[in-house]
């Protein structure tokens, strides 16, 4: 008798589970303010962190722990009311020229008009590879959960559990037609967050400035969670492992359609010749 699919998916999940490292979060243990000094606050024994941004400067954080492959978790509640100019960061980032980057950026907007989440995703040195979307809730009212699920095989950015993207390794395949183009596989990254000023480009291209007579601006995190997975080269067996479950792809399709504002797959006046390799 088959095994049902709800079954099967729960076997999955305890199989995954043994094989992550979970790392509980305390922003005294595993964060360093990076600058910024007392604008960034460590608050409740360690187990929340606000970042402020005023006319003066914004501040940052950085893990004290790298990761090669993590399922990376930061609940997050973005500055309210007018908050355009600003950008609220959370990212996993290595170091140096060729640098590997996944990226989450929130761009703030007017009161009343929505957030703008930015994604991208770099690979020894070369991103370009943005997505946006709006939001389906208002993110500065409570803590959202904003995730990245890295593994040799693909990297899904998902919000409140939900995937909104998934970027594919297809290295093997597409970097012998394209030598630009390669998949973070080999630099292990530390966890960032930041907020700054960045009125010359993140509201409406930098029509709209930020409003300092709003400032402070606050943007709060808490429950910061790192799964370290286990190192490993790219395995299509294992690919084929994750891939989204059908009520996983079905909520994927659903953001694309309704909140998904900009995909560089389809920008033709940026790529006239036709889109990069791994949109096709």
């Amino acid at each position: 008798m088959d095994t049902p699919l709800h079954l099967l998916f729960l076997l999955f999940l305890l199989a995954s589970s043994a094989a992550l490292a979970l790392v509980s979060a305390n922003f005294y243990n595993d964060f360093d303010i990076t600058w910024g000094n007392d604008r960034a606050k460590i608050l409740d024994n360690g187990q929340q962190l606000q970042l402020t941004l005023d006319r003066f400067s914004g501040c940052g954080i950085q893990s004290k722990q790298e990761y090669l492959f993590a399922k990376i978790d930061m609940q997050i509640k973005l500055v309210p009311g007018n908050s355009a100019g600003t950008v609220t960061t959370f990212y996993l980032s290595s170091q140096g020229p060729k640098h590997d980057e996944i990226d989450f950026e929130f761009l703030g907007n007017l009161s009343g008009d929505p957030y703008i989440l930015h994604t991208n995703v770099f690979a020894q040195g070369l991103g370009n590879r943005e997505q946006q979307f709006y939001l389906w809730f208002d993110p500065t009212l409570d803590f959202h959960t904003y995730s990245v699920l890295w593994t040799p095989n693909q990297i899904i950015f998902s919000v409140d559990g939900s995937p909104i993207r998934v970027f594919k390794n297809r290295e093997t395949e597409l970097g012998k037609v394209d030598s630009n183009y390669h998949y973070p596989k080999s630099q292990a990254m530390g966890v960032y967050s930041s907020l700054w000023n960045a009125d010359d480009w993140a509201t409406r291209g930098g029509l709209v400035k930020t409003d300092w007579t709003k400032a402070p601006f606050v943007a709060s995190f808490r429950n910061f969670n790192a799964a370290a997975t286990a190192t490993s080269s790219f395995d299509a067996a294992a690919a084929e492992e994750e891939a989204l479950e059908s009520n996983q792809e079905q909520r994927l399709q659903w953001v694309r359609k309704n909140y998904m504002i900009y995909d560089y797959c389809g920008d033709t006046k940026r790529f006239p010749q036709g889109p990069p390799p791994e949109c096709k």
